[in-house]
């Protein structure tokens, strides 16, 4: 069985980080191993919620599997307290990654053109460094601005959707012109985002071609999407489907959670009702 080192955070409460990764990649045939970058006893989406960074702990982890002389098929790294924590991950890489092992670089920076709280030039710095370690990149539009300089705000005056996605795909390149990786943009909302038909969508780039997928979208923003979405593409990619296929079925999977969650009225802050679709995954 194939094993994947997964290193963010663990809340309690808001189905993101760990407890989304673990299911979906356990039920897709895959070994999720956690290395747990922080503790929540709810996501930090919650009024109110505790919490206890582990930076000075991931070391003992690393020198600990060490010992064990264990591999890794696969590296999915998510949220991260700050820069200490990615200067602990680029140890980890030296260590753990080999030719063969694929790394999934999730740069949980941001989102809604806001940057999280603990963001700062620093922090964005060593993202872009290990960035250029990844094989595949899954930022959200909010992200992809943050790691390019791209102007999140230009893109949003975009009234026609053509010109807004080509934009986008602008911003992608940049992201493209600093790594070899698979870039998945992920959140991207087209102007009619708060019309009956909305949609919002997927753009993927490989450096030598784009493609772009719309799903259905409610206007609202659920816990851990971005989560669930990177982990089925991890999982996708470990059972050795093609990004296409990956994308295809991550977006399948999300929209009907999406849908089954919208119904029942869950509020947002607590995630989507994903445990109903894991056999999607199988």
């Amino acid at each position: 069985m194939k094993k994947v080192a997964i290193i963010q955070d663990l809340s309690s409460f808001g189905k993101c980080s760990l407890t989304a990764a673990i299911p979906v990649l356990s039920v897709m045939g895959v070994q999720a191993v956690p290395l747990p970058t922080a503790i929540f006893s709810a996501q930090t989406g919650y009024p109110s919620y505790f919490s206890e960074d582990l930076t000075t702990k991931m070391p003992y982890f690393q020198q600990e599997w060490d010992k064990l002389q264990v591999t890794f098929d696969g590296i999915h790294t998510g949220y991260i307290t700050g820069k200490d924590q990615v200067q602990h991950i680029l140890q980890f890489l030296d260590r753990f990654k080999s030719e063969n092992t694929l790394l999934l670089v999730d740069p949980v920076m941001g989102d809604m053109g806001e940057a999280y709280t603990n963001f700062d030039e620093e922090l964005l710095q060593q993202m872009r460094e290990l960035v250029t370690r990844a094989d595949v990149i899954t930022p959200n539009l909010t992200e992809c601005c943050l790691l390019t300089g791209y102007s999140y705000e230009r893109l949003n005056r975009y009234a026609d959707k053509l010109d807004y996605l080509q934009a986008v795909q602008e911003a992608g390149l940049q992201l493209q012109q600093m790594t070899d990786a698979h870039i998945i943009i992920t959140g991207v909302s087209a102007p009619n985002a708060q019309s009956a038909d909305a949609s919002i969508g997927n753009m993927y780039m490989n450096g030598e071609s784009s493609a772009f997928s719309l799903v259905p979208y409610n206007g609202k923003s659920y816990s851990g999407t971005g989560d669930l979405f990177a982990s089925v593409i991890m999982g996708s990619l470990m059972r050795g489907e093609d990004m296409t296929t990956a994308i295809q079925l991550a977006e399948t999977f999300l929209s009907a959670a999406i849908r089954d969650t919208d119904v029942e009225g869950v509020p947002a802050v607590e995630g989507i009702n994903f445990e109903r679709y894991l056999l999607m995954l199988l």
